[in-house]
């Protein structure tokens, strides 16, 4: 942190929470702009030809799948998803893919199960979901600010997790709940990331009338704010140039 100070004149950060974590842990002077999320997601516009584009049943509910973007992540969630899509035959789960994974590797973690497997329209597919499964990481923010409901799912290798609980003093791992510090989604981390956890969790979602996961995503986006963090902060360096 020395070495930050020593050499950054100003920080400008785009989660609440590193404002808190610099400013009061480091006395660090520290701008929150916004997330660069909020000028893509509130504007993306409904694209009403994805479903019959992508050949899906338009009469059964869609679950979307993130599974995560690195290999090691999506060879350790993806089959516990695909356990899970057996036990809903009158939904379609659709993964969505990370553009650096050949669609081979995932059919052979699918295997005789026909998942639709969707390349660059992640938006698109979230904005048609009535639930997801999404691995811990950007896509659980995503995914809120779609106002998609949602749980996130988190598996390691055991060295890593006991590495990361001996290091990391976090209560939650989706940034979601660590923006509201609240555990507006529920985390299914290691051991309790089970077939049979999720397949009841994905019904209690699914079905559930409770609003309050909805409420706290509204909170979201008013914490997130309205746009415009590029142009903020360019705007704050100006400005500290000149003076």
């Amino acid at each position: 942190m020395q070495k930050i100070k020593k050499f950054i004149d100003s920080l400008y950060v785009i989660l609440p929470f590193e404002k808190t974590f610099f400013e009061e842990k480091h006395k660090f002077k520290v701008h929150y702009v916004g997330h660069p999320l909020m000028d893509y997601i509130p504007s993306h516009q409904e694209n009403k030809k994805f479903l019959s584009a992508n050949l899906m049943d338009e009469s059964k509910p869609i679950i979307a799948l993130l599974p995560g973007s690195r290999i090691q992540e999506i060879k350790k969630m993806l089959p516990v998803f695909v356990q899970v899509a057996r036990k809903f035959p009158n939904h379609q789960f659709v993964i969505a893919a990370a553009p650096s994974v050949n669609q081979k590797y995932y059919n052979h973690l699918t295997r005789n199960i026909p998942l639709k497997i969707i390349y660059g329209a992640t938006y698109d597919l979230l904005q048609h979901s009535k639930a997801a499964l999404v691995t811990s990481g950007t896509a659980t923010l995503e995914t809120a600010l779609f106002r998609v409901p949602q749980l996130v799912c988190y598996r390691s290798s055991y060295l890593n997790y006991w590495i990361a609980k001996r290091i990391l003093k976090i209560k939650y791992i989706s940034l979601v709940n660590l923006i509201l510090d609240n555990e507006a989604v529920l985390e299914l981390i290691q051991g309790e990331c089970n077939s049979k956890r999720l397949v009841k969790e994905l019904k209690n979602l699914i079905n559930s009338k409770d609003k309050t996961q909805q409420e706290r995503y509204k909170i979201l986006f008013s914490i997130l704010g309205s746009g415009g963090a590029i142009e903020k902060t360019a705007d704050l360096i100006y400005k500290a140039t000149i003076n």
